[in-house]
């Protein structure tokens, strides 16, 4: 499973239609509004990277209000169990 994020800057009068319409794609997974310099963080999480360029090139692009994109694929994920696990090798 390939993990993608996707920033966002929408038209403030439509940030929360095009939440909406994102949520709806197929792939994406999560949608949040936030602070800062970005509206929307989308969450993508599909299969191969074919979809992923589906999803943005294709999906992303009829969405109305979207004025701006940044795609961020992950490599690798790290969470707080990775660094416990880590931390616990050869510790008895």
């Amino acid at each position: 499973m390939i993990t993608t994020i996707v920033l966002i800057q929408a038209d403030p009068r439509k940030i929360r239609e095009c939440a909406m319409n994102l949520a709806g794609i197929d792939g994406v997974a999560e949608v949040y509004s936030v602070s800062g310099a970005w509206d929307l963080v989308a969450i993508l999480r599909v299969a191969d990277l074919e979809k992923i360029a589906d999803v943005v090139t294709h999906h992303f692009a009829t969405v109305p209000g979207i004025e701006r994109t940044q795609t961020l694929t992950a490599f690798r994920a790290y969470s707080k169990g990775d660094l416990e696990q880590a931390w616990d090798i050869g510790v008895e």
